[in-house]
């Protein structure tokens, strides 16, 4: 229970005494102690009062001069892209992905290219043996890089072998969930046993300024596994996303203090390991001289990027009756909810009796609110069986209101299709081409369907 806190205040000198006392220990003074009784506290508050006994901190204003961290490019154009220009030196790097996605793939093409570079890289698998990972990296013919290969899943002998000798430039951990810390009890993938063993290797990072790159397990929903505050404990956080069916591979970058968020990597499984891919459109874009039903192709923006994907759509109508399906992949099943809902609403186009199918061509997961417009065409032509132009792409939001709103980076969309060969553009009415793509802007979506169905 807590107790009052008493103190004796000498009255001359204005000292502090835990007990009272005839004589005053600073000034000589005597009778001049009197008690002041101050607020309630613990015993445990008594014995540890950290507002005083610490160092102080230096504190400095936000116009101090910084200097730019220095970064270890890896050679790999796609992941320092993703990175924001390549790893940083004492900064922590957490990676997930499916199993067999490839992410131990990337870091031992990215460890080889640093050490041939002659960087001091540090390979440490807690889940293969050193044979096999040495196999590996023969089948990617990369075995004659200097990379020091360790199997280990103690943190106490990873971090006395790396503090023997010169530090190391990069050092990958596959994965923080087999990493045991013998300070706290537990099996390796606790969350107490991942929290402390992180914690123990990112301290060595920070100190020793090398480059720290964690492997992640990842839940059956796609997170990663482990504590959510092993996140936070990190500087960048990767994501690596793809369908083992498919051929491509994307690195996402979800958190990054040290560059912009939402950059993207695109690369392609091969037997040789994984290859960059400079142009990620043409993987998402099916090869065609004429315009199909239900197709149309937006130009989506992942960060700085834009990748041309094509929208994919089926409309089948049943009798009367029977309950309609509505089938959607790689894009939000609320959104084409609500797009369908507004064409229905605000147009006149009736979806009640028909089933709608929705697709991403390649897998690809589209998140960028431009695709509405792509999406609401791909539906108009499925449904009238009018198929929109082969050499033209669409993009733009939607309002409930069925108002079509303008994008950010519509030049850069645009510069993009022109690459490509596309000439045309179906945008928001405020559209201006800044390149030889002719816009047709609407500033409904009643215009859209009026102008893909002939009406005015």
């Amino acid at each position: 229970m807590a107790k009052p806190q008493k103190r004796y205040v000498c009255q001359a000198c204005g000292s502090v005494a835990n007990r009272w006392q005839g004589q005053c220990v600073d000034c000589s003074e005597w009778n001049t102690l009197v008690e002041e009784v101050g607020g309630n506290v613990t015993p445990f508050q008594a014995k540890h009062n950290l507002q005083s006994g610490g160092r102080a901190i230096a504190l400095i204003g936000l116009d101090a001069e910084v200097k730019l961290p220095d970064r270890l490019a890896t050679g790999i154009a796609e992941l320092d892209r993703a990175l924001g220009g390549g790893f940083v030196e004492g900064s922590a790097t957490l990676i997930g992905g499916d199993p067999g996605i490839g992410k131990s793939t990337l870091l031992l093409q990215a460890a080889a290219c640093l050490a041939r570079r002659g960087e001091r890289v540090v390979y440490v698998s807690g889940e293969e043996a050193a044979d096999q990972v040495r196999l590996r990296a023969r089948r990617l013919g990369l075995g004659d890089a200097p990379v020091e290969l360790g199997a280990a899943t103690s943190t106490r002998d990873i971090l006395t072998t790396l503090g023997q000798g010169q530090r190391p430039a990069l050092l990958v951990i596959d994965s923080i969930q087999t990493m045991h810390s013998d300070l706290i009890e537990g099996a390796p993938g606790t969350v107490s046993q991942v929290r402390a063993s992180a914690q123990e290797l990112i301290r060595f990072a920070k100190e020793r300024g090398s480059a720290l790159v964690l492997v992640g397990h990842v839940t059956k929903d796609g997170s990663i596994a482990g504590p959510r505050v092993l996140e936070h404990m990190v500087d960048t956080v990767l994501s690596f996303e793809g369908e083992r069916s498919h051929q491509y591979r994307i690195l996402r970058a979800i958190k990054n203090r040290f560059g912009a968020t939402d950059e993207i990597g695109v690369f392609s499984m091969e037997t040789s390991g994984l290859n960059e891919v400079s142009n990620p459109s043409a993987l998402f874009l099916t090869h065609r001289e004429e315009g199909m039903t239900g197709a149309t192709v937006f130009p989506a923006l992942e960060g700085t990027r834009p990748v041309l994907v094509e929208i994919q759509a089926l409309v089948v109508r049943l009798a009367s009756g029977a309950t309609p399906r509505r089938a959607v992949v790689g894009w939000d099943s609320g959104r084409l909810a609500m797009i369908l809902a507004v064409l229905e609403a605000r147009c006149g186009l009736s979806f009640s009796t028909c089933e709608v199918y929705l697709n991403i061509a390649g897998g690809y997961r589209v998140q960028d609110p431009a695709a509405d417009l792509a999406v609401a065409a791909a539906l108009i032509s499925a449904l009238s069986e009018r198929p929109v132009p082969a050499d033209a792409v669409a993009f733009g939001e939607i309002a409930l209101s069925g108002e079509v709103r303008p994008v950010a980076h519509a030049p850069l969309r645009m510069k993009e299709a022109a690459k490509l060969g596309f000439d045309r553009a179906l945008g928001p009415a405020a559209t201006k081409s800044e390149n030889e793509i002719k816009i047709s802007g609407f500033r409904t979506l009643g215009q859209l369907v009026d102008h893909m169905l002939g009406r005015g």
